[in-house]
């Protein structure tokens, strides 16, 4: 008989005993793994479909009655619209260890909205002025040697990207009908992203940058078009009064402005590895996923209405 006590025959017995536990735990099945279920997405869209277009409804329904019912209210949520906009815009270029001035970045912004409704483009682009010089010299008096200079640069780039371009929807609102004018901004914005969204969904064959966003197809670009000359066409007509093909040159400025923006942020966001700039708007990312066209667009149709109107 082997002796109990031998040190050679217990250590084959705690090596058979490891055998065993090792077999078991190989024939016995693992337990389930949690399902872990994605949101309900349109397959080639990649969002949450029915929440972003409850989302879009209820913004748009706001901003509308924001409109016609008191405009500074619009104002307000400009400003409040543009300060949230910065803060994702510093939260994302972070990525890259640059530290934007929100602070200084914020009260510029109040000063050019407000300038922008209460004195005209002139004040509008004195206040985009002391911004910018506001946040070169609040950064640089932060410390940083050439960082410093580089998150200047970077709080001056924001500065023009955000609130200057806003303000030219405040310059719009000013105007006589100015509630109508940036809600026809609005709409063309609108327009281009659903046209778009559904003339690629159903015929995007040929991508217009694949590098830079690989669901813009040149096949959606023509359902934008399409769609946003319709719907400028008949707000110009119907209720602004302006000939027919100024609704055309509309339509046609405002696409290539809004596919421009919304390339330029598709860059922006490859070039800091972002999906999306934030999540404040379920199915439609952050706020500056959906500001990144109207922003293009208002200057550029702020100038098509200076001249068919």
């Amino acid at each position: 008989m082997d002796n109990p006590t031998d040190p050679i025959t217990g250590a084959i017995r705690r090596l058979g005993e490891a055998r065993r536990r090792a077999t078991t735990a190989l024939v016995e099945p693992a337990p389930p793994r949690p399902v872990v279920r994605e949101p309900a997405t349109s397959g080639r869209a990649g969002r949450n479909l029915p929440s972003a277009i409850a989302v879009g409804l209820g913004l748009l329904a706001v901003v509308g009655l924001s409109l016609f019912i008191r405009r500074e209210a619009f104002v307000v949520l400009a400003v409040a619209a543009v300060c949230m906009a910065l803060w994702e815009l510093a939260g994302a270029v972070s990525q890259r260890h640059i530290r934007i001035p929100v602070l200084p970045l914020w009260v510029g912004a109040v000063g050019i909205e407000v300038s922008a409704w209460m004195a005209g483009e002139e004040a509008m682009l004195m206040a985009f002025a002391l911004t910018c010089g506001g946040v070169f010299v609040w950064r640089i008096l932060d410390g940083g040697g050439m960082e410093a200079v580089r998150d200047a640069a970077a709080g001056i780039f924001a500065a023009a990207y955000v609130p200057f371009l806003a303000g030219f929807a405040i310059l719009l609102l000013a105007a006589d009908r100015g509630s109508w004018l940036v809600l026809t901004v609005l709409l063309v914005a609108v327009a281009n992203d659903v046209g778009g969204y559904v003339a690629g969904v159903f015929f995007g064959r040929t991508p217009m940058a694949p590098t830079i966003s690989p669901k813009k197809s040149w096949e959606g670009a023509v359902g934008s078009l399409l769609l946003t000359c319709g719907v400028a066409t008949t707000v110009l007509v119907l209720i602004l009064g302006a000939p027919w093909w100024g609704g055309v040159a509309l339509g046609v400025a405002a696409v290539a402005a809004a596919t421009t923006g919304d390339l330029a942020e598709s860059l922006l966001k490859r070039d800091l590895g972002l999906k999306d700039m934030g999540s404040l708007l379920p199915g439609h990312g952050g706020l500056m996923d959906r500001l990144d066209s109207i922003l293009i667009c208002a200057p550029v149709c702020y100038a098509v209405f200076r001249l068919v109107l």
